[in-house]
């Protein structure tokens, strides 16, 4: 019984104890904040999450999720919950993925995919939305695989590992593309099961879809941010070297400072040889289906790459003429396919190299090296420990943000939020880099900067009402003929508009970091027609995961698959998986093989 109970409870551990690591200072009290991970104490539900009147969706249905769970758990909790999640289903997903029965090889495979530049730059990149579909994607997989197999409660499980994916743009078109790429053909009825997949991941996609297509904003980007989010070299060996390590973020910001050591490119190969054994070795175990996972990790790697090569001018017209084609605009986030086969390969690379290793020597050796396999992403990357050197650590917002949302909801409207960027630097935060939370604070909407400034390079927004603001602020006009009912200004040294630019207004609130100011003669608020389309596209979606859900409580099929203790050298191909016995069952047989055995003396 003891026996059986290590490779169940082992992989938990494991995964625990690198979430415990990698987020260590969540246990302070306080909310982290770094670029685009904003929580607040409480995120108001309003039209501007289910649908953007003048923006396009980047954080569709995310918000809304986020407003909807608020109701239930303030926001420092659901942060953590969500940062939580991410690494601990990361680690666990990849090492129940991973086709052995060595417990090793899975404790492996878990730190080669929940210790990975991507995960800490994106972290640190505050996308932790993103981060969720990093998180699901093994879980995809093994739910793909579960739907070749015939195995009950397969397409439910499909569903409920494609919907954290889908809550951001991004990670809902890795899904498609997941299931796309690798259900098709080689089983029976795999016609009516690839549609019917296929038809349930775009509906949960659904909800960014619609509001995109019925937003103000111009679907199309501005060509310069290919340049300005291509992916970059972190040290001496270049861009793609970057990528093959996973790396290669374009904010030099949110880069780990251990991945400028000049000895990460030989790490990296050494990450990559190995891998190498391992895929060969993925192969015989999943016939075809490894095939499969090369092909759409192959491409996730071309796309990351793109912007940094002869493709970059096609990429550029693309974006610039095909509206929605900004989304690839940042590559680089695009790896997540080949992170997935990149940890599979390190891991079974490893367990196959032990085992010639323990055949020369003695068994002992191949479980070193296996150990030394699992933490040689530690030691490339040693700095992603302890909330990344420091660097998530929580803040608290200062009372100003109460006392201006209290008056923003006791007379709604509009607000403009100045300093006019998007991003800024806040003396509370630890003079971290953060969006601007008045959105998520404020139950009204609110008009910000969506051009991003990269450097010197200033890639324009696709807002026209944004574009407006920014030509009155050029103009030294009056801001009270933009016809909002609020502008809300952050005191600070050489950041405040100037008299001309506020005339017209009369202050409501000063406080020792926020200013607030009411437009006396403001417009109505602009009406917003067709949003009704995008709210029933989020039902439909929310929908869709319930029944999956249901289907799998009342199908009695609640467990994810756990793979059987293989014997050396036996492996089992991807089509034919079977579903192993449960760890009650085990014990049942135990039970009952000791009583026979009683029974015979």
């Amino acid at each position: 019984m003891r026996h059986r109970l290590i490779p169940h409870a082992a992989p938990h551990a494991v995964a625990a104890a690198i979430t415990a690591v990698v987020l260590a200072p969540l246990v302070l009290p306080g909310y982290v904040l770094r670029y685009d991970m904003v929580f607040v104490p409480r995120q108001p539900l309003n039209w501007e999450m289910v649908a953007p009147a003048d923006a396009l969706p980047r954080a569709v249905p995310l918000d809304a999720l986020v407003s909807v769970t608020n109701l239930v758990a303030p926001g420092w909790l659901v942060q953590r919950i969500a940062l939580v999640a991410i690494v601990y289903l990361a680690a666990l997903g990849m090492a129940r993925l991973m086709p052995t029965g060595r417990t090793l090889t899975r404790v492996a495979g878990a730190f080669a995919y929940a210790w990975t530049p991507y995960l800490a730059e994106r972290l640190l990149l505050g996308q932790w939305g993103l981060l969720l579909a990093y998180a699901a994607l093994p879980w995809l997989i093994a739910a793909v695989r579960d739907v070749r197999t015939g195995r009950p409660g397969g397409l439910a499980r499909l569903v409920l590992a494609a919907a954290p994916a889908a809550v951001t743009p991004t990670g809902g078109v890795i899904a498609l593309c997941t299931v796309a790429v690798l259900l098709p053909a080689g089983f029976a009825g795999w016609r009516r099961a690839t549609a019917a997949a296929v038809g349930a991941v775009t509906a949960i996609n659904a909800p960014w879809l619609v509001a995109a297509a019925t937003s103000a904003a111009d679907g199309r980007s501005d060509p310069e941010g290919v340049a300005a989010f291509a992916a970059r070299a972190e040290n001496w060996a270049g861009a793609w070297t970057a990528l093959a390590g996973t790396g290669g973020i374009w904010n030099a910001q949110t880069v780990p400072d251990s991945r400028s050591s000049p000895l990460v490119p030989a790490a990296t190969l050494v990450l990559l040889a190995v891998a190498v054994v391992g895929v060969r070795e993925l192969r015989r175990r999943w016939p075809g289906g490894a095939g499969r996972l090369g092909l759409l990790a192959a491409g996730a790697f071309l796309l990351a790459a793109a912007g940094t090569g002869p493709g970059a001018p096609g990429l550029q017209r693309l974006i610039g003429t095909v509206p929605g084609a900004g989304l690839l605009r940042d590559g680089q986030k695009f790896l997540i396919p080949y992170a997935v086969l990149l940890a599979l390969g390190v891991a079974l690379g490893a367990e196959v190299l032990a085992g010639r290793l323990a055949r020369r020597l003695d068994a002992d050796a191949g479980r070193v090296a296996l150990v030394a396999a699992a933490l040689l992403p530690v030691a490339i990357l040693p700095d992603l420990a302890f909330g990344a050197a420091g660097q998530l650590r929580p803040v608290r917002y200062p009372a100003d943000w109460d006392a201006v949302a209290a008056r923003v909801a006791a007379t709604p409207g509009e607000v403009l939020s100045l300093p006019f960027e998007g991003y800024q630097r806040y003396g509370w935060a630890q003079d971290t880099v953060v969006r601007d939370p008045a959105p998520r604070y404020l139950d009204a909407p609110v008009l910000m900067n969506d051009a991003l400034r990269v450097g010197d390079v200033t890639v324009d927004g696709e807002n026209p009402r944004a574009a407006r603001v920014r030509a009155v602020l050029d103009a030294d006009g009056p801001l009270a003929e933009l016809g909002v009912r609020w502008v809300l200004v952050r005191r600070e040294p050489g950041g405040e508009p100037t008299a001309t630019a506020l005339a017209g207004l009369r202050p409501v609130f000063a406080g020792p970091h926020l200013e607030l100011w009411e437009n006396p003669a403001a417009a109505p608020p602009p009406s917003a027609p067709r949003r009704w389309p995008a709210a029933a596209a989020h039902l439909v979606a929310a929908a869709i995961v319930v029944l999956a859900l249901l289907a799998l409580l009342l199908g009695g099929q609640r467990s994810w698959y756990i793979p059987r203790t293989h014997e050396p050298g036996e492996v089992e191909p991807w089509p034919s998986w079977p579903r192993s016995p449960s760890l009650l069952s085990s014990a049942r047989r135990w039970a009952s093989s000791a009583s026979s055995r009683r029974s015979e003396r």
